[in-house]
């Protein structure tokens, strides 16, 4: 049977290819950390299917959290997993010093794969994300993904990232797949892709070029990113375009609001507790609003309300 997942020949990318959260960052109603709703979080996305877990990413408000909350993250998901799933570390600070420290850090406690975006705000050019890259992946012994978030993919320039010590794979949100066809094409060694577009990962998948996905979605509908995966690799499109249609769904309700609140609540409509959006990412929602969004994902009609406290 063709597997149209793209999985690259090696040990490092033994067991990688599938569907993977990027993880929401759980906080208590005093806007703590809570470590105990990291591990329901990934207890509900393994029994999903899921086959693994971005750690403080964008949807993780990476760059919200303190150095040590950050570090608290990796070691709660390191217990929480048990080598059950794969966990990358996403360390994008906007010192390089910082992400080198975070990078050790998820080396020391049993991460997987360390990874991070471009700089951010100083460093807005190819000498100086190369530089960044370049100490992070040095910095450990762990294969490294480059997390590449709304930006443009120039073959000629971006293989170069691959050049670097431990550069092993990137995840790409954007839509244009065929500008990660021909920087594979140009790579200088074996890599790994995942999609991060949650509302095209099929049109992703279909390309051959990826081996999963990474998305915000797949918290609250990991189920479904899952068999997507699964149905593309048994070559199974049109099963898979149906899940799709619902993703689809999901995501239109999902960026109806531009309020992390908004999107943490859908946690909360399946049984996990996520809190708020710490500030000034997302704000409290009221009675209403809150009321007015479990009646949304009511009429979707695909999401079991309290589904992950169901046993």
């Amino acid at each position: 049977m063709s597997n149209l997942l793209s999985v690259s020949k090696g040990k490092v990318f033994t067991g990688m290819a599938g569907a993977y959260s990027a993880l929401y960052t759980p906080f208590k109603k005093d806007g703590s950390l809570n470590e105990e709703m990291v591990e329901k979080v990934i207890e509900y996305g393994i029994a999903k299917g899921l086959r693994g877990f971005y750690l403080t990413g964008s949807t993780g408000e990476g760059f919200l959290l303190s150095p040590d909350e950050r570090k608290r993250v990796f070691e709660r998901a390191v217990k929480a997993s048990a080598g059950r799933a794969k966990l990358i570390a996403h360390v994008g600070c906007l010192s390089s010093d910082d992400a080198v420290a975070l990078a050790k850090h998820a080396a020391k406690v049993g991460v997987d794969w360390v990874s991070s975006v471009a700089p951010v705000y100083f460093g807005q050019c190819f000498d100086a994300a190369y530089d960044h890259y370049k100490r992070i992946s040095f910095a450990t012994d762990l294969p490294f993904m480059i997390y590449s978030l709304g930006a443009d993919i120039v073959p000629d320039r971006d293989a170069r990232f691959l050049e670097l010590k431990n550069v092993r794979g990137m995840k790409y949100t954007n839509y244009k797949y065929w500008t990660v066809q021909v920087l594979r094409r140009k790579l200088p060694k074996e890599a790994i892709f995942f999609a991060g577009a949650d509302e095209q990962v099929l049109s992703a998948l279909s390309t051959g070029i990826f081996a999963g996905c990474i998305g915000t979605s797949q918290n609250v509908i990991p189920g479904h990113f899952a068999k997507i995966c699964s149905l593309v690799a048994d070559n199974d499109i049109a099963a898979a375009s149906k899940l799709q249609d619902e993703a689809v769904k999901f995501v239109e309700l999902l960026i109806a609001k531009p309020n992390g609140s908004w999107h943490k609540s859908m946690m909360k409509y399946i049984g996990l507790d996520c809190g708020e959006g710490r500030a000034p990412n997302g704000r409290p929602l009221s009675a209403a609003e809150r009321k007015e969004l479990f009646a949304a994902m009511d009429a979707l009609g695909f999401i079991k309300k309290n589904d992950a406290k169901v046993k």
